[in-house]
């Protein structure tokens, strides 16, 4: 009977560590969590704030730009379909979908303003209006904090998908449901260009 007792005392000791350890990697689990989605919240912030600076800029150009109207409507409808894209991915920025969709609306709305801003370029009044030296400046502020908050979330995703992968603990995150998270990441058309060399 003693060595019974011994014996039932070891398993519910194995039990008991086991059932603190997963309680552990479950919380853990949930925090790695919660940290992305909280740094997903901190770039819709950056977002919302250049989506909101999109229209003062086009209305600003509007005046200088009478025959540029289809550069203007492409820079609006880019910033449209991005604005959408944020708030569906602000809804659940763990899900996979949501923040590719968001990523390729960021870099059409990238490339439409790139656009706008190369034909910006020839026209001097507007280039040196102040409401668009102004608007242009607080916008590539936006973009820089866009890019760190960016930075801040992927490291916070990948952090959580190494964890969740990781045995044992995948099989804890199967059984309790913890999806994988995508990283968040803007093509910038800018990037894929060959650099343009003049020696005029």
């Amino acid at each position: 009977m003693g060595s019974a007792l011994i014996f039932l005392l070891v398993l519910v000791g194995v039990a008991v560590v086991f059932a603190l350890w997963a309680v552990g990697q479950y919380n853990g689990l949930v925090a790695l969590r919660n940290r992305f989605k909280n740094a997903f919240a901190q770039i819709d912030v950056q977002l919302k704030r250049r989506h909101d600076l999109i229209p003062n800029l086009v209305e600003t150009a509007k005046g200088y730009m009478k025959h540029e109207s289809g550069t203007l409507e492409a820079v609006i409808a880019a910033r449209n379909s991005a604005s959408q894209a944020s708030t569906a991915a602000a809804a659940n920025p763990g899900d996979p979908q949501s923040m590719k969709a968001l990523g390729g609306a960021e870099s059409g709305l990238s490339g439409a303003l790139g656009r706008l801003f190369a034909v910006a370029e020839a026209y001097p009044d507007l280039k040196a209006n102040q409401n668009m030296m102004q608007l242009s400046e607080e916008l590539t502020s936006t973009e820089n904090k866009v890019s760190f908050s960016r930075q801040a979330y992927n490291d916070s995703v990948m952090t959580y998908n190494t964890k969740r992968e990781i045995f044992p603990t995948n099989i804890l995150a199967g059984m309790f449901n913890f999806g994988p998270a995508e990283l968040f990441q803007i093509e910038d058309p800018g990037e894929k260009e060959a650099p343009k060399v003049s020696f005029t």
